[in-house]
């Protein structure tokens, strides 16, 4: 494995993007559909919540559970019969977190046409112990362009999510401090 520049000899050592990389498929059957005939987008989201955690796990050596899903983009819809194939990879790590990239594919099951950009999600997932308590997980080391091009993204996701947790709060705040109880 490659050490991250500026990563002490007493912290975990680095893994590369490609350590924990999978790709989880399945062919969409009837039981899959919703009332439109066409595949029911919880199925997509657990797929990518199934995949995700596997990239996770793999990353983070152990349990890792889904602490938000930042975004589901569902580019085109999925029939029955279609050979769905969910990529993941760790874009991100944190202390204890790890945010999971996912492109979700998807081909027709008997035909040999290429596969089709259906969906993309971002995943934050935090590494627990035993009894379900934060774990520090192994930085992420970007192999490619593609790799760092992620892990900058990722930088800026994140920021963004704290942005708003903190202008939520605060609004919160000065709600309660006003007496508007919702």
């Amino acid at each position: 494995m490659t050490q991250i520049p500026g990563v002490t000899a007493g912290d975990l050592q680095g893994k590369p993007t490609s350590a924990s990389r999978t790709t989880l498929s399945h062919i969409m059957t009837a039981n899959d559909t919703n009332l439109l005939g066409t595949v029911h987008g919880g199925v997509i989201m657990k797929l990518v919540d199934d995949a995700a955690g596997a990239v996770a796990g793999r990353h983070s050596g152990g349990a890792a559970v889904t602490a938000s899903m930042d975004e589901m983009a569902f580019l085109a819809p999925v029939r029955v019969g279609d050979l769905v194939h969910v990529k993941a990879q760790v874009n991100w790590t944190g202390r204890s977190s790890m945010e999971i990239g996912v492109r979700v594919l998807a081909e027709r099951w008997n035909e040999s046409t290429p596969a089709t950009q259906v969906g993309s999600a971002y995943l934050v997932f935090t590494a627990v112990d035993a009894e379900g308590k934060p774990r520090t997980v192994p930085p992420v080391v970007p192999e490619s362009d593609r790799d760092k091009r992620r892990y900058q993204e990722a930088q800026i996701r994140r920021t963004h999510r704290l942005a708003r947790r903190r202008a939520i709060m605060a609004l919160r705040e000065e709600r309660a401090a006003q007496g508007l109880d919702d």
